[in-house]
């Protein structure tokens, strides 16, 4: 009787997430957006294998493979002032369309490639295009679904997206190996075309920002705007604070993820194929992951919620670089999975609650600046690092700052207030 009552309550959690889920993708004014967003996550994972494929063919050499995350990050970097205030001066959909468009074109040239340069210009075109797109997402999701949903909503994307990922890199190695990168490139422009398609079909209203770009005009109102969003993002107490966490934990992560390889050979002893196994278990946990804020908070705007996962992330990181057996560098993963998804999409509905409309595409840009900025410091400190001191190093000074900027968001944001102040609705 004692067991009998928490699972009943288990079950019946479960059961309302199941439901909350269901609802969601039900809704008309959300399905077309989550299944644009499917379509583009499964063909990004056929180009991205092709695209790694091809750039090794053409040039032989692995640094050349390389090369193309700075051909991605850098985009990134340029356009995100300018992206974030063109997601918020016009129509979102607009962006959304004109956006999947561009890739669709990029991707369909690389079915006849005309050298590595080609691949790096598609690569950043690439990147450019998902700097409009993929913030503009986050910006309209609050348009699109009530505030009870939007949790439901975020999870379902970040859990439906892995899955499709999954079967994706499963696809994509039989359909390369039968008839060459040229039919994966095809296959992605083509979803970009039914993203586009799906796009159109969404009732995406006006929003504040696009209502009062009407009147402004030059490119000096555009860096006003900019300037504008900047200011904002240092004023607002939660962005603010948010922008300083979010540089620490980038400045954590971008070497530890990308040289998991390297620890899995170097510490872990695993052959190549092993590493297949590390990805496998983070995939694993990172499907079942945004069920646990959607099964046990109350209300996920919590600061809890937000940063405890890096706490839990780093401690992982730590303690690969402790232990070598495989099946506890599994269940390490798998835990470092939850904790990401996790924190992805409480992240994202957080964000999106609690800022302004008519800035939300110049803070998400902004995110993704710093993010990616980071990331890219990380990568270099953490080439010489592994080669001065080790790849355990690495992850033993990775897991340590991203515990302390778990530390310093519950210090500096532990009991705020995540909700959009009426204040700031006013002044939208």
């Amino acid at each position: 009787m004692a067991l009998g009552e928490p699972m009943k309550a288990a079950t019946h959690r479960l059961a309302g997430v199941a439901s909350s889920y269901a609802s969601v993708v039900r809704s008309r004014s959300y399905f077309p957006l989550w299944l644009a967003q499917l379509l583009s996550s499964f063909g990004d994972t056929l180009h991205y294998i092709a695209l790694v494929v091809l750039v090794f063919d053409l040039t032989g050499r692995g640094l050349a493979v390389a090369a193309l995350v700075a051909a991605e990050v850098v985009p990134v970097l340029l356009l995100g002032p300018i992206a974030g205030v063109i997601i918020d001066r016009f129509s979102r959909k607009g962006v959304l369309i004109l956006a999947d468009m561009l890739r669709a074109a990029l991707t369909l040239s690389l079915v006849w490639p005309q050298g590595a340069w080609h691949a790096y210009l598609v690569a950043a075109g690439l990147a450019a295009g998902n700097t409009f797109f993929n913030p503009t997402v986050q910006a309209v999701i609050p348009a699109l679904t009530s505030e009870e949903q939007r949790l439901a909503a975020n999870s379902v994307a970040w859990s439906t997206g892995r899955l499709v990922q999954i079967l994706a890199s499963a696809f994509a190695g039989g359909l390369i190996a039968f008839t060459g990168t040229g039919a994966a490139f095809t296959l992605n422009a083509v979803t970009f075309l039914a993203s586009a398609a799906l796009v159109a079909t969404l009732r995406i209203p006006a929003h504040a920002g696009q209502l009062g770009a009407a009147t402004k005009r030059g490119l000096v109102t555009y860096l006003g705007d900019a300037r504008d969003g900047f200011r904002y993002a240092l004023r607002d107490t939660f962005v603010s604070r948010l922008l300083l966490v979010q540089a620490l934990a980038s400045l954590a992560t971008g070497a530890t993820s990308a040289m998991l390889v390297v620890l899995s050979q170097r510490h872990l002893g695993l052959p190549p194929s092993g590493f297949a196994w590390l990805i496998g278990a983070i995939g694993a946990g990172a499907l079942l992951g945004p069920l646990i804020p959607n099964t046990l908070a109350r209300d996920y705007r919590d600061a809890r919620w937000l940063f405890v996962p890096y706490v839990v992330r780093g401690l992982g990181d730590v303690l690969l670089a402790v232990f070598t057996p495989l099946p506890v560098a599994l269940l390490i993963l798998f835990v470092y999975g939850l904790n990401t998804s996790t924190g992805i999409v409480v992240f994202n509905s957080t964000v999106q609650g609690a800022v302004r409309e008519d800035v939300r595409g110049r803070v998400f840009t902004l995110l993704d600046v710093t993010w990616s900025a980071m990331r890219l410091l990380s990568l270099g400190l953490g080439g010489l690092l592994v080669d001065t001191a080790g790849i355990r190093a690495v992850f033993w000074l990775g897991g340590a700052l991203l515990m302390l900027a778990g530390a310093l968001g519950l210090a500096l944001l532990g009991g705020h207030d995540f909700r959009q102040r009426q204040d700031d609705q006013a002044d939208s």
